[in-house]
């Protein structure tokens, strides 16, 4: 079980998963088809195509139009939406339980028979460029995409998922057509759905979406699924400082070092240090940043967890006059979690808050469904929550020392955002020495 209901998996010929979870006190049913490729997979040059993609497939179809795919959810009170991470796609609708057929009609022949109309496809690369101007200007998102270069340099995990303006504007109908049909394959497919349902009638019904665009091979049962991605180490940078100079209110920083892949067993251990660092009100960087000093609004830690790396980070948004004064904070507290170690009653209030809010987030039909895909594409299988609290409770003060050693205590590196004089720049290298 996953998040409490019955948890189900069935493969299909060609390798096509479908794994549901059934939640019959509740009304709606959240379901998605998730896609084993992210912006890790471009090359340079693709840079930004899986997005692209991801927008393109909204845009008409063998049998519906752009107007009738959102028409048909907007019938029912349906949501509808896709997005795209470094590592994998999701497609979804959230429907009542009674429409869920149509939800798995529209969608499943959203991603089997898009005909990637050149006109659609020349439109939309107007929007996704809108999409990005809307991400430089919010220099609180913005630093993020700058911190993964300054870690990871050139490498696919370090280029931005949307792709940048001169990678949108020189994608080619033909070169997404050709990134569709390579990783939009049953066997790299995972179908999701969470809610009032039952599993036996949704495989059918997924069976009959696939079977109707002949996207399954029904002679071909001897595929096999996808494994959980494997991927080459990308090299990590340490003590690099990128700095971009922006006429804005707030300077943003993200101080950070390399962390725990996703498979790492210590990546329980860091969850705990992190929230304890900066996972809420009454973590350290908050209490020291924001409610003692008033020197920011926003400061936390967190988190990245891929197939094969990971990373660290720690967010400020404050007034260019006191960058200097928060990153130094910042330094501080973080060497003293590796100089000293944190308290066992902080420790202990972390584990608390996390084992709370991963309980609580998963409290709907959406998260679930989430759950049951994510957990499927990278690990094979799923965790109940009961193992997940488990594996939380059983964290102890010397595995946090532990990974606090392991991880902070590497030369960290630095992105800001943020209007900086000379003195400034110079002091802000001089902080990551």
């Amino acid at each position: 079980m996953s998040g409490g209901g019955d948890v189900r998996k069935t493969v299909l010929p060609g390798g096509l998963r479908v794994i549901t979870e059934t939640v019959p006190t509740v009304r709606s049913v959240t379901f998605g088809i998730w896609v084993h490729v992210g912006s890790r997979d471009e090359t340079p040059a693709l840079n930004g195509a899986t997005h692209y993609l991801e927008h393109v497939l909204f845009k008409g179809t063998e049998r519906r139009s752009a107007l009738e795919i959102s028409a048909a959810l907007d019938a029912v009170g349906g949501e509808m939406n896709a997005f795209t991470s470094k590592e994998f796609t999701c497609y979804y609708a959230r429907v009542l339980d009674a429409d869920l057929p149509l939800a798995i009609d529209v969608v499943g022949d959203m991603l089997t028979s898009s005909v990637l109309d050149p006109a659609e496809v020349e439109a939309e690369r107007g929007v996704i460029l809108e999409e990005i101007a809307m991400t430089e200007d919010d220099p609180g998102d913005c630093v993020h995409d700058l911190f993964a270069h300054t870690m990871l340099g050139d490498s696919p995990l370090g280029r931005p998922v949307l792709g940048t303006v001169e990678t949108v504007n020189a994608l080619t109908r033909d070169r997404i057509a050709g990134f569709y049909r390579k990783h939009y394959d049953p066997p790299h497919l995972v179908v999701a759905a969470a809610g009032n349902l039952d599993h036996d009638t949704v495989v059918e019904q997924v069976r009959a979406a696939f079977d109707r665009a002949g996207a399954l091979d029904r002679t071909d049962a001897g595929v096999q699924p996808a494994g959980p991605r494997t991927g080459v180490r990308p090299v990590s940078a340490q003590g690099r400082v990128e700095l971009t100079d922006r006429r804005t209110e707030q300077a943003h920083l993200v101080l950070g070092m390399p962390g725990v892949s996703r498979n790492d067993e210590r990546r329980w251990a860091l969850g705990v240090l992190s929230t304890a660092l900066g996972g809420g009100m009454s973590s350290r960087l908050f209490q020291e940043i924001r409610e003692k000093r008033g020197l920011a609004y926003s400061t936390y830690s967190y988190t990245s967890g891929f197939a094969d790396c990971g990373l660290f980070g720690v967010y400020a948004g404050c007034r260019p006059a006191q960058v200097s004064d928060v990153l130094k904070i910042c330094r501080d507290e973080l060497d003293q979690a590796v100089r000293q170690g944190l308290p066992d009653d902080e420790l202990q209030r972390a584990i608390g808050q996390l084992s709370g809010s991963t309980v609580l987030g998963l409290e709907d039909t959406g998260a679930l469904m989430h759950r049951l895909g994510k957990s499927e594409l990278c690990w094979g299988e799923q965790m109940s929550v009961d193992e997940m609290l488990a594996k939380i409770s059983a964290v102890t003060p010397d595995d946090v020392r532990a990974v606090a050693r392991d991880v902070l205590d590497q030369r960290p590196s630095l992105a800001v955002i943020g209007p900086l004089t000379d003195r400034q720049t110079d002091q802000l290298h001089e902080a990551v020495a």
